[in-house]
């Protein structure tokens, strides 16, 4: 199994780009786990979004903190949520390669 681990905040610019470019993998991870860390701008809003747009609720989650963590522990507790035996950690401003998880 494998997952993708990405961690957001205040990404609104190039959320959508890093989300199309894990959605159009050549192989398709089995989850992908996004944990916003209480981003001000529209970040959660896109997200949210892009997953019902694209009927991805069944492999996509999207959890937004109740406290700001901080780069470093929102990571570790997305990481936490992960099922997968491989987990690929995703910055929010990333363009992956369309091979990458291949």
């Amino acid at each position: 199994m494998v997952s993708v681990c990405m961690c957001t905040y205040n990404g609104e610019k190039y959320i959508r780009m890093q989300l199309d470019s894990i959605r159009n993998q050549s192989l398709a991870p089995d989850e992908v786990i996004i944990v916003d860390d209480i981003s001000t701008d529209n970040t959660v809003e896109i997200i949210d979004g892009y997953i019902k747009e694209y009927g991805l609720v069944d492999k996509w989650s999207l959890i937004v903190n109740d406290v700001n963590k901080g780069y470093p522990k929102n990571f570790y507790y997305c990481m936490s949520l992960a099922k997968g035996d491989i987990v690929f950690l995703s910055d929010q401003d990333d363009i992956w390669c369309d091979n990458k998880i291949e």
